[in-house]
């Protein structure tokens, strides 16, 4: 199968589209679409619409696509034409251009190539059990083709609830340039009439999509791979409307490590799931950018991603894997270079749901905090645990540390500390001491290390100890070591 080059215009002239139906939260298909999308437009110095597809009103989850709109602000995900924005081509919402799939339906039933649909839901799904017992591709059979004129008209008489259905020609064969897998040959032998209006009177996504591509010129559209069939569909319906078809790339569908179609059921399908679990915009975008291909460097910008993706060298596969523990990895990736002040914006929800009183402290004295963790967490959620030795002073069991040293080495480390503890006034003066008098009585410094962290943070891991000293401040590291050696 030969593939096409994907730029056979000029890159001006490209124009690519994101256009979500607000039935749902954003999950990260959504996301992905909409990054691809806008990787590819401003690779090429297209234009990126953005198109709310609103059609059913009955399961609009987010009237006027506020939530869309948030979400794709959050992600730095900017389009050039769509709501608020404007544009041409406006409006941006499919509930808004009703008149038009009007006109574009009536221009097919003149030039016959529609046909009313009278059957209802249960019938309808009679016949698809029958065709699958059968084993036969479930495909409708033209029932409601075949009635005379006499049918229909009484039919109508009886106000019969109709849909209206595009006939295909089975002898047809459609063609389809795909990115990834160059020209796909389709003969609709293998497929069905499929509807173009509902008995409400509003409109199917096979149609308004299409019409709303033919007549907002999209030159490319990027999508999953599940929405190859309907492509077929569509491709005819551009043909009967002598329209150009645009390039196409039908994207791996995102898949669970055991190669399941991602679902609710696993976590960060949500977009929301991510943002409160503590994933950084940068980070999801980065990450969904990187599966499925392969790059030098993993850790990417928005910006670099633009400049590198290989769009001219896009290889096929069926589905692209999904993994948490690849995605904790990049953002933690991205939370140790990010700028502290930033990432104090990002951060303060989960100080204010977790330690609210972190937010009470001056502003560089909480940078120097997140500065402590910088480099250990995965994600923003971590911070608040290993930042609250600041603000609450550790519990200490002695049983617990019994079980990490020996009561004779507990006695020997209280000696040490006790002995030293007026130097600490200097960290390092203290530091050095204690380190020579370890040495002296055959002490391991690690373990003197760690039950010295255990009376400051309640924990034997954590920072280093001068960086502990300074952010704890003297007099409170005194005070958190006498009491250690006084409950021991």
């Amino acid at each position: 199968m030969k593939k096409q080059r994907i730029i056979n215009m000029k890159e001006s002239d490209i124009r690519i589209r994101f256009a979500p139906a607000p039935t749902g939260a954003m999950h990260l298909g959504n996301i992905r679409t909409a990054l691809f999308n806008y990787l590819f437009s401003k690779q090429k110095n297209g234009t990126f619409v953005l198109r709310i597809e609103d059609t059913d009103p009955e399961r609009n989850f987010d009237p006027d696509g506020i939530q869309i709109l948030s979400d794709l602000n959050w992600l730095s995900i900017s389009y050039d034409e769509g709501p608020i924005k404007g544009g041409p081509c406006a409006p941006y919402f499919q509930s808004k251009r009703t008149n038009l799939y009007k006109e574009r339906l009536q221009e097919l039933i003149d030039k016959g190539y529609l046909y009313r649909c009278f059957c209802s839901k249960e019938e309808l799904e009679k016949r698809r059990t029958r065709q699958l017992a059968l084993k036969k591709p479930p495909r409708y059979d033209r029932t409601c083709f075949n009635l005379s004129q006499e049918e229909i008209d009484e039919k109508l008489k009886n106000k019969a609830p109709f849909i209206w259905r595009l006939k295909l020609d089975y002898d047809a064969t459609i063609e389809i340039n795909d990115l990834a897998h160059g020209n796909i040959k389709a003969n609709l032998e293998n497929f069905s009439d499929f509807p173009l209006s509902r008995q409400n009177g509003t409109f199917t996504f096979m149609f308004t999509n299409c019409i709303d591509d033919i007549q907002m010129k999209m030159t490319h559209v990027i999508r999953g791979e599940d929405h190859l069939t309907n492509t077929v569909g569509q491709a005819y319906l551009y043909k009967v409307l002598d329209a150009p078809l645009p390039t196409f790339w039908h994207m791996p569908i995102l898949c669970n490590v055991d190669g399941k179609k991602l679902s609710k059921r696993d976590f960060g399908f949500s977009l929301n799931d991510l943002k409160n679990a503590g994933f950084l915009p940068e980070a999801i975008l980065n990450y969904l950018g990187i599966i499925g291909s392969s790059f030098d460097q993993e850790i990417l910008s928005l910006e670099e991603l633009i400049k590198i993706y290989p769009f001219d060298h896009i290889r096929s596969a069926n589905q692209a894997k999904y993994d948490v523990d690849k995605l904790k990895w990049v953002n933690h990736k991205w939370i140790a270079q990010y700028n502290p002040k930033e990432l104090l914006k990002h951060l303060k929800p989960f100080l204010e749901k977790d330690l609210p009183q972190a937010l009470l402290i001056a502003e560089n004295k909480l940078i120097d905090l997140i500065q402590l963790f910088q480099q250990d967490v995965s994600t923003l959620e971590e911070f608040a645990s290993k930042m609250e030795f600041y603000f609450i002073e550790p519990k200490i069991s002695k049983q617990e540390i019994l079980q990490l040293f020996e009561q004779e080495q507990i006695e020997k480390i209280k000696g040490i500390i006790l002995s030293n503890i007026q130097s600490l006034g200097d960290p390092q003066t203290f530091l050095d001491s204690i380190k020579k008098e370890a040495k002296e009585k055959n002490i391991k410094l690690g373990s003197l290390l760690q039950l010295i962290r255990i009376g400051l943070i309640g924990k034997p891991k954590g920072p280093g100890m001068l960086d502990l000293f300074n952010i704890l401040e003297i007099e409170k590291c005194r005070n958190r070591l006498q009491k250690l050696c006084s409950e021991l």
